[in-house]
Order: C-alpha cells, then sequence, then structure tokens
C-alpha cells in the first residue's frame, strides 16, 4: 500500500480502498494509479478532478474546476475528511487507528498516535451563530420554519451557511459551515468533535420526540422534518461512521421509533447496518425508502414525500438480531 505522512508518521494507507466506498459517479475511471472523476466539491458533469493513488504523490489530488484555491489541491486527509464528512483531526485519528504500524508480521513495529490530553467540554459562545434564513437551503427544499428550529445561520464566513452542532442540553458545541456554491464545507476550528455528537439531538430531547430519522448529513436530517411537518425529527451522524459514543447518545434521548436513513448507496448501506447492530434492542427501528433517489432531501425535493418501510428483515438476520 502506498505511504502517507500523518502527523509525523509514515502510514502504509489503502487509498483505493477507502476511495471505493464512495460513489464518484457512473463516469469515474480507476487505474492502478490514478482515480479520474467528476469533482466531489462541486456540482460537476465532466470528470475534471483526479487522485493520485500510487507512487510518490499517492494521495495528492486536483480539481481543475475548483471556485477557490483552498480546494484546488491537496493531500488524502483533506480529501477522506471531506468525503467522511468529519474534521480532519477525526479523519487523522481514523487513519492512524486503522493503518498505524508499519512492517510484516515477522518483523512487526508499532507506532502509536500521539496521545493527546482529552480537554474538557468548553461550549461555543452564541454569538458564534447569527440565526437567519437560508437561501440555499430554501432552494433545497427547506423551509424558515424547519431551518429556525434547527437553529440554522451565518458566522463570520461569507458565503456559507452555519448550521449548529449542539449537545443533548442544548450546549453549543461545534458549526458546520456549508457554502452556498458548490459542496464544499468545514467546521468550528478547536471545536469539539462530532464523533462524540448526535446533530438534532438537541431538537428531539426539547420537543421529547418519539420518532426520528438518522441520517449521514443534516440537509436529509432537516428534509425528514419539512417532509413531515416536524413529526419525525431529522438526526445526522455527520458522516458515514456512527460511534458507540452516538449510540449512547440517542439511548439517553426521548426516542422510541428511529429509521435508518442513511445514503441509498453502498456506504449508506453499511451505515444503517451499522447503526441498527448498536440500537436494535433500545429503539424500533424502520428504515428509509428512497427508491431511485440517493438521500432524503432529493427524494423529498423531487416527490414532496419521503418514504418509510419496515425494516429490512435480512439486514436483521444476517445482524443476528430479532424484530
Amino acid at each position: 500500500m502506498p505511504n502517507i505522512s500523518i502527523r509525523g508518521q509514515t502510514v502504509d494507507v489503502d487509498i483505493t480502498g477507502e476511495l471505493q466506498r464512495f460513489d464518484f459517479g457512473y463516469r469515474a475511471r480507476w487505474t492502478t494509479d490514478k482515480l479520474v472523476a467528476a469533482s466531489p466539491f462541486r456540482y460537476d458533469s465532466t470528470p475534471s478532478f483526479f487522485v493520485n493513488l500510487d507512487g510518490e504523490l499517492a494521495g495528492t489530488w486536483k480539481d481543475s474546476g475548483a471556485y477557490d484555491s483552498e480546494w484546488e489541491s491537496g493531500g488524502f486527509v483533506k480529501l477522506l475528511a471531506f468525503l467522511r464528512q468529519e474534521t480532519y483531526e477525526e479523519t487523522e485519528d481514523y487513519l492512524l487507528a486503522e493503518y498505524g504500524w508499519t512492517g510484516n508480521v515477522e518483523t512487526l513495529t508499532i507506532k502509536p498516535p500521539r496521545l493527546r490530553i482529552k480537554q474538557p467540554f468548553r461550549p461555543l459562545d452564541e454569538s458564534t451563530v447569527t440565526p437567519a434564513q437560508s437561501r440555499y437551503l430554501e432552494a433545497r427544499g427547506i423551509g424558515g420554519r424547519t431551518q429556525a428550529l434547527y437553529g440554522v445561520g451565518y458566522g463570520r464566513q461569507r458565503g456559507f451557511t452555519a448550521i449548529p452542532w449542539r449537545t443533548a442540553s442544548g450546549q453549543l458545541a461545534n458549526v458546520k459551515y456549508r457554502a452556498t456554491r458548490g459542496k464544499v464545507f468545514f467546521y468550528e476550528k478547536g471545536a469539539h468533535p462530532i464523533r462524540r455528537l448526535v446533530w438534532g439531538i438537541d431538537v428531539a430531547n426539547q420537543l421529547q420526540a418519539r420518532t426520528a430519522a438518522l441520517c449521514e448529513a443534516e440537509i436529509d436530517g432537516m428534509s425528514w422534518a419539512q417532509a413531515t411537518d416536524g413529526e419525525i425529527i431529522g438526526l445526522a451522524a455527520g458522516g458515514v461512521t456512527f460511534t458507540d459514543e452516538q449510540a449512547d447518545i440517542i439511548k439517553r434521548s426521548s426516542i422510541e421509533r428511529l429509521v435508518l436513513a442513511g445514503d441509498n448507496d453502498k456506504a449508506g448501506r453499511k451505515f444503517n447496518e451499522v447503526v441498527a447492530a448498536k440500537l436494535a434492542g433500545h429503539v424500533e427501528l424502520l428504515q428509509a425508502d428512497y427508491g431511485e433517489f440517493k438521500d432524503a432531501n432529493e427524494q423529498w425535493r423531487q416527490l414532496g414525500e419521503i418514504t418509510i418501510t419496515n425494516c429490512d428483515e435480512n439486514l436483521l438476520i444476517n445482524l443476528e438480531l430479532r424484530i
């Protein structure tokens, strides 16, 4: 596997395997040393983006149609953090945990990640986000009432919609800044890790909601609330990873029925399986039925509704669970 540097450590990473977890479109071309595809950072109909899969430049990428220099090129950690929808530091932690060793089984050399002192939780100042209605979200089918429910607004960065992430009790813990042009996003620097939060759980607890839908992304979560007039509260894990800590947050909430609402692709189905494995027996499980659409927001915008079905019995059997 190719080597990349993470926190000063040389790590053998299965770059191709990691990228193949995500959908780069039907026009994506994979070779032994390069992926050429439409850009994941913007709405792109032609393959104008590439990633080096091997060699000295393994993991580096370039987007020839980038809107700004910050997202024109970069390294593998930055790309994977974007695809996994998490912070740069969280992706570093994941890669070091997954690949942080060198050598063969006879001459194994352990290279543990640098230990970090866990900092006490400090909420962000409420002035970090100014509540306001986002035209970008309006264009995605999310009305002002739903935006206000989740505290959407804007921050210091122009051209970005600010989406607050709060603790179960409502304290501001992080903020996701979503570009109003393209797909670029980033999180508040130095804030609480999203892997230790569930977006929307504060809304569910405040309303004592019994039914929720757990998505990967916040816009899909808002789509559930919009489509059901708040009868189903949309939640988000912040990407394709669902942690034990996130599962515990849901177990301690008011939620009794949960819709498995990951994206309609391979990564989304895996996400649903992990959620089901961690929460079966604690909540009643249902499943989103997106049909031919890729996620909740697309189905909502195209059909004006989002559909639910009983949880896939085969999924439960495969996980050795029982309805």
